[in-house]
């Protein structure tokens, strides 16, 4: 089965020129693009040649893909443009063998709507399509929060530089949210109670005869709090839910056996630690650049 081109497409509340030069610009262009790192126009023989450029894109430990492309043409009408063009690569890491899309910029009332549509073909036969169920998502998501990086970048003036350091603390803060959470669900309350959590809880007096059960029962719903981070850490709600729920966690060690408290690494320690992650990601939150703030399916006439 072929698979389906990837689309993007996003609403900047600014003009066409504006929104033309923050794409068509290599070196503007390569700072909000997740999918390149350098892109280099090459010199026209003839002001009529399509314009051919040069693009490298940096996967890590010092290595490099380099590709070339070629701008085909562009079309102008009153209230939109369009600008197509075609791109390969002879790198023999490279997934992508060639493709071809387009841009197009569509004037409203609200803004431009700035829009993708781009198809590749892959190498290595069957193990390159398989590759590519898993490249292919990954290729659109990049797409989408690139636009968005850029969207941000025209309307609030947040540097794409920043946006990138900034979403990485937010995945780092989600990440360790999670860890924490799916931890200390995981090890201390279901696979080995007898460290310390049984204990704990027995002092409390509460569940008799109970806390094994209720400890497997809390630690399955630590677990379950600590992958919603890996979903929802945008949403301000869990951030607060996760305070409220440390402090009362807090507490209850407290009043059970206040004397783990003066431990070392003990649960004053991790609760302000915590508290601190969820605050530092409801401070990062706003504007932050996020793929779900584009469409991904075309509609209309598009």
């Amino acid at each position: 089965m072929k698979s389906k081109p990837i689309y993007v497409e996003t609403l900047i509340k600014s003009d066409i020129e504006k929104v033309w030069e923050y794409t068509q610009n290599p070196d503007i262009h390569e700072q909000w693009d997740l999918r390149f790192s350098n892109i280099k126009y090459l010199l026209k023989e003839n002001e009529n040649d399509p314009q051919r450029f040069l693009y490298t894109t940096n996967i890590g430990f010092g290595m490099s893909l380099a590709g070339k492309g070629e701008s085909k043409k562009t079309i102008s009408k009153d209230d939109e443009r369009m600008s197509s063009l075609k791109f390969w690569t002879d790198h023999p890491l490279s997934l992508i063998k060639e493709g071809s899309g387009y841009w197009k910029y569509v004037i409203t009332d609200s803004g431009v709507t700035f829009l993708t549509q781009y198809d590749y073909e892959t190498r290595f036969g069957f193990v390159g399509k398989l590759v590519d169920k898993l490249f292919r998502p990954l290729m659109g998501w990049a797409t989408a929060w690139s636009f968005d990086c850029l969207r941000l970048w025209i309307e609030k003036e947040i540097p794409p530089s920043i946006s990138f350091i900034r979403s990485i603390l937010h995945y780092v803060v989600s990440f360790v949210l999670a860890f924490i959470w799916i931890y200390q669900g995981l090890v201390p309350k279901i696979l080995y109670q007898e460290a310390g959590e049984l204990a704990l809880l027995k002092g409390t007096g509460w569940f008799q005869g109970q806390e094994e059960v209720f400890l497997y029962t809390l630690g399955a719903i630590q677990i379950v709090f600590g992958l919603l981070f890996l979903c929802f850490s945008r949403k301000k709600w869990l951030h607060i839910i996760n305070i409220l729920a440390l402090v009362i966690l807090g507490f209850g060690a407290l009043m059970s056996q206040g004397d783990v408290f003066f431990a070392p690494f003990n649960p004053t320690t991790l609760t302000v630690a915590m508290i601190g992650y969820s605050v530092m990601a409801m401070l990062n939150i706003r504007d932050l650049p996020n793929a779900a703030n584009c469409k991904r399916k075309r509609s209309g006439r598009r």
